[in-house]
C-alpha cells in the first residue's frame, strides 16, 4: 500500500539487525567500553570499537605521518557523528588536531614530516567532499578546507593544484544536486494532478483522457522507463538523509539535538516515498478507469507483466508499488474484472513480495540480485533498487532498537557500524548508471498523468462493478454527490 517516510506505525515487524546491538537491560551489569590501544584498532583485524567517548572518535578518525583510518571507519564516523556534533564543528576539531599534533602552526614547518602527513589529510577531506558534499554547503565547511591546505601547502605546491581539483569537483556535484532538486520540486507540482472528475468520462466513449495502454503498450519497455524514474531518484538521496529522517532527543545523550526541523534534509528521500505512493495510485487509476470490463482485465494483465519484468531487471521498489496498486481495495473488489483477467503471474509475483517471515521471500530474491550485481559484466546486471519502505523500516527499527549512547556516555558505535552497512550497501547500488535508453513521452505521462484520489478511486470501482452491499451503496451515493455532483 502507499508509504509514508518516518511513521513507526506503518512498521509491525522489527528488522533482522544483528541482535548483538541489542542494549544492556536495566541493571545488568555493563562490559567495559572497547576501545582499542590507538586509532588502528578501529574496524581492523583485532578486537573492533563497540563503544568510545565521542573525543576518542574524532581522533581516531585525524590521520597522521604514519596512520590514516579504515575506509569503513571514515564512512561509518561521518555518517554517524552528525548525531552528536554538527559537520561544521567537526571539521573545526579535526583540523584544530591536525595543526596541534603536525604543529603547523609553527614556523618554520617540519618539510618532511609535512610531506607525509599531507596525502592523508588531502584523502580524508576528498572522501569526505565526495561522499558527504552536501555538508560543503555550509560556507564554514568550505572555509576549514581551504584553511588546513593553506597551512600544508608552502611544503609541497602540489597541495595547492589538489586543492583546486577537490573544491571544482565539489562545485561540479553541489550544481549537481540543486538541479536535482530543483527538479524534483517540479516534477512534485506536476504529479499532484488529482482529476477525480475524469470519473465523469467512463460514460463518454471514445475516451477523453490518455492511458497508459495507449503511449506504452509493450511491458519491458515501461519496465526500463520505470527502472529510469527509480535510479534517477536514488542518485539525488545522500547517506546522510538516511540519518537525519530518524534522528531525535535521545534519553541518554545530555547534548542538543544538531539539527532543528528546518536543518534536517531529507527532501530526496520524502520525494522518493512520494514517487512510490504516485505510482501505486497510477497502476489503481489506470485499471479502474476504462469503462468495459475487457479493457480493465488487458490493464490488469499489462501491469502483471510490468511488475514481472522489473522483478527480472532487479527493480524491487517499482515491482512492489504495481502490487501494493493492484491490491488496493478498489481494484480487488472488481471480481468480474479479475475473473476476465490471467491472473497465475500475479500470484507468483504477491508470493515474491509476502511480508510473512520480514519478507523472506523477498529478502533472499534482494541478495540474489546483489549477488548478480557484484558479479556482473554489464550495468543491466548491475541494476539493484530494493523495496525502499522496507529498507527505511530496517534503518527505524535498528535506531529504536539501540540508544545512540550507553549510559556511561559513550557512543554505542557498534550500532553505527551496522547502520553504515545497511546504507553502505544502499550507496552501491544506486550509483549504476541506467543502461536503458530514456523514452520522453513515457517518463513525461508517468510524471504528469492525473491520477484518482482514494474517494475517486472508489467512485470509479463503483461505476464499474455495482456496490454488492447497502454499505457501498451508501458510498457510491454520497461519492457521486460530492465529487460529480450527482445525486
Amino acid at each position: 500500500m502507499p508509504q509514508t517516510v518516518c511513521s513507526g506505525t506503518m512498521f509491525t515487524t522489527p528488522s533482522g539487525f544483528s541482535p548483538h546491538l541489542a542494549c544492556a537491560e536495566p541493571g545488568e551489569e555493563e562490559e567495559a567500553p572497547q576501545e582499542g590501544p590507538g586509532p588502528g584498532a578501529c574496524l581492523a583485524d583485532g578486537p573492533p570499537i563497540t563503544s568510545a567517548s565521542l573525543d576518542t572518535l574524532i581522533q581516531n578518525l585525524v590521520p597522521t605521518a604514519d596512520y590514516y583510518p579504515e575506509k569503513a571507519y571514515v564512512f561509518t564516523f561521518l555518517l554517524s557523528a552528525r548525531l552528536f556534533i554538527p559537520p561544521p564543528e567537526l571539521l573545526a576539531r579535526v583540523c584544530e588536531l591536525c595543526i596541534k599534533q603536525q604543529q603547523l602552526d609553527q614556523s618554520p614547518l617540519d618539510t618532511a614530516k609535512v610531506r607525509k602527513f599531507g596525502p592523508k589529510i588531502l584523502q580524508l577531506l576528498t572522501e569526505w567532499t565526495e561522499t558527504f558534499p552536501s555538508d560543503f554547503r555550509d560556507e564554514k565547511m568550505v572555509g576549514l578546507l581551504k584553511d588546513i591546505i593553506h597551512r600544508i601547502a608552502p611544503c609541497d605546491e602540489a597541495y595547492w593544484k589538489t586543492l583546486n581539483q577537490v573544491l571544482q569537483k565539489l562545485t561540479q556535484r553541489l550544481a549537481v544536486m540543486s538541479q536535482g532538486e530543483e527538479s524534483i520540486v517540479k516534477v512534485s507540482l506536476n504529479a499532484s494532478s488529482i482529476s477525480d472528475k475524469l470519473v465523469a468520462f467512463k460514460t463518454k466513449p471514445p475516451p477523453i483522457q490518455k492511458d497508459m495502454l495507449s503511449i506504452c503498450n509493450d511491458p519491458y519497455t515501461l519496465a526500463q522507463q520505470l527502472t529510469h524514474v527509480e535510479l534517477e531518484h536514488l542518485s539525488h538521496i545522500g547517506p546522510e538523509e538516511f540519518v537525519q529522517a530518524f534522528v531525535q532527543k535521545d534519553p541518554l545523550d545530555g547534548t542538543q539535538p544538531c539539527f532543528s526541523d528546518q536543518k534536517k534534509k531529507t527532501t530526496n528521500l520524502e520525494a522518493y516515498v512520494r514517487w512510490f505512493n504516485r505510482l501505486c495510485y497510477l497502476v489503481a487509476t489506470e485499471i479502474c478507469m476504462p469503462a468495459k470490463k475487457k479493457q480493465r482485465a488487458q490493464v490488469i494483465e499489462f501491469f502483471i507483466d510490468v511488475a514481472r519484468e522489473c522483478f527480472n531487471i532487479g527493480n524491487f521498489n517499482s515491482l512492489m508499488a504495481i502490487i501494493s496498486g493492484m491490491n488496493m481495495s478498489p481494484v480487488s473488489r472488481l471480481k468480474k474484472t479479475w475473473g476476465k483477467a490471467k491472473t497465475a503471474k500475479f500470484f507468483i509475483l504477491e508470493h515474491q513480495m509476502d511480508p510473512t517471515g520480514n519478507f523472506y521471500n523477498y529478502r533472499t530474491a534482494l541478495r540474489g540480485a546483489a549477488h548478480r550485481s557484484q558479479t556482473a559484466n554489464s550495468n543491466r546486471e548491475r541494476i539493484v533498487i530494493p523495496f525502499f519502505s522496507l529498507l527505511i523500516k530496517d534503518i527505524y527499527f535498528l535506531n529504536e532498537g539501540c540508544a545512540n549512547r550507553l549510559p556511561n556516555g559513550h557512543v554505542n558505535f557498534e550500532k553505527f557500524v551496522e547502520l553504515a552497512r545497511q546504507v553502505g550497501e544502499f550507496m552501491t547500488w544506486k550509483q549504476v548508471e541506467c543502461p536503458f535508453e530514456e523514452d520522453g513521452g513515457i517518463l513525461h505521462y508517468l510524471h504528469t498523468a492525473p491520477i484518482f484520489s482514494e474517494d475517486g478511486l472508489y467512485l470509479a470501482s463503483y461505476e464499474s462493478e455495482s456496490p454488492e452491499n447497502q454499505v457501498e451503496k451508501d458510498r457510491w451515493k454520497a461519492l457521486r454527490s460530492n465529487v460529480l455532483g450527482k445525486t
